[in-house]
């Protein structure tokens, strides 16, 4: 539906002027600015109109008609077909209410509007109405999602586990993950080297679940290499699984800052020899000497940091040993259990001025905003 722009737009009418403009067929209700419901009648009975379907005439005397009874309104070229996509009245709606309002307390700001240059009915510009919009301070409430957050768009959720120190390693030890961690923690360091850093740990090691190997057992070393020329505390948090380069990340935290969930496991193991396909039988010798040397790395260093001699680790990874919460703290691989609310290994979250003063946000209060 488009308005004609050679004929002139005439003033908007009040509702009951428009009224008087109309076939006799449609109830004429009576309009009282001071009483709500006679708002929502006289828009119920402007809608009404507005989708009545035409009679079937013939042209001359179907334009003779628009222009006779509705140029005072506005021009309108009517096709058989055509109606406005307005939904019906809902009596209970709040946009209706807050017009009624309006209308009742100054009906002078609904009808003094200038005419807009647009496809729609002067009377359907109402809906742009500023006074019927939601104030500054509404839409901060309806579109905070958490209490806990600054005043502008979310960072995506790894920046946000980056911003609170924390570093997730939630798959097996690929060359990838190994590149992504050494970088946040070098990072982290660089940032704050006073401030702890929170490693949470659930991963297979340099192998998959079936137990195939995807990674060098040198991915796990390059991590565990990082963390030892940190000047931070690292503290170390088991949460699923943590299964052989991975038990020993977990156990090459501070000591005293490694913890494990109640329901985690842990498990060493050797190191397992990649798939070698077709290499020659010299190849496969080197290769399998170099497993040797790191299996022997791995006995060290996890006799370090759990306090058990060499050889006590040696016979545990004869073959693969599973540990649970209790057990792993027994052999040294961590040093607390985590249940809930008996350890705080956190600071507290930052309420939401905080947030925004960090962010270097200026939040106007909601008395200026209304």
């Amino acid at each position: 539906m488009r308005l004609n722009s050679q004929t002139e737009r005439h003033p908007q009418f009040l509702p009951h002027q428009i009224a008087s403009k109309f076939p006799a067929k449609l109830s004429r209700p009576s309009f009282n600015f001071n009483e709500p419901n006679s708002i929502r009648a006289s828009l119920q009975f402007l809608f009404q109109f507005l989708q009545r379907k035409p009679r079937t005439t013939s042209s001359s005397s179907l334009r003779a008609r628009n222009t006779r009874k509705f140029a005072a309104f506005c021009s309108i070229n009517a096709k058989a077909n055509v109606k406005i996509p307005i939904p019906p009245i809902n009596p209970k709606d709040p946009f209706l209410s807050r017009l009624s309002s309006v209308a009742a307390n100054s009906p002078e700001t609904l009808l003094n509007r200038p005419v807009q240059n647009s496809d729609s009915l002067p009377y359907l510009d109402l809906f742009d109405e500023p006074k019927l919009m939601a104030t500054p301070a509404q839409v901060e409430r309806s579109v905070s999602y958490n209490e806990h957050r600054p005043r502008k768009p979310p960072p995506d959720l790894p920046s946000l586990l980056l911003h609170g120190r924390i570093v997730y390693i939630g798959m097996p030890l690929v060359p990838a993950v190994t590149e992504l961690v050494v970088a946040e923690l070098m990072y982290l360091q660089w940032m704050d080297p006073k401030q702890p850093i929170y490693i949470y740990i659930n991963s297979t090691g340099t192998t998959r679940d079936d137990g195939e190997t995807v990674g060098m057992e040198s991915e796990g070393f390059a991590i565990y290499d990082a963390m030892m020329q940190l000047k931070n505390e690292i503290h170390t948090v088991a949460v699923g699984a943590a299964i052989g380069q991975a038990c020993l990340l977990l156990s090459a935290g501070t000591k005293g800052k490694r913890f494990m969930m109640p329901h985690a496991k842990a498990m060493i193991q050797q190191p397992r020899v990649p798939s070698s396909g077709l290499m020659p039988a010299s190849d496969v010798l080197i290769r399998a000497k170099e497993v040797m040397t790191n299996r022997d790395i791995l006995i060290k260093l996890l006799a370090k940091h759990t306090g058990n001699s060499v050889e006590a680790v040696t016979n545990v990874m004869r073959r693969p040993y599973y540990m649970d919460s209790t057990t792993a703290k027994e052999f040294g691989v961590i040093d607390k259990i985590l249940w809930r609310g008996q350890e705080k290994i956190m600071a507290d979250v930052a309420s939401p001025e905080e947030w925004d003063k960090k962010a270097g946000v200026k939040v106007e209060s909601e008395v200026a905003c209304l």
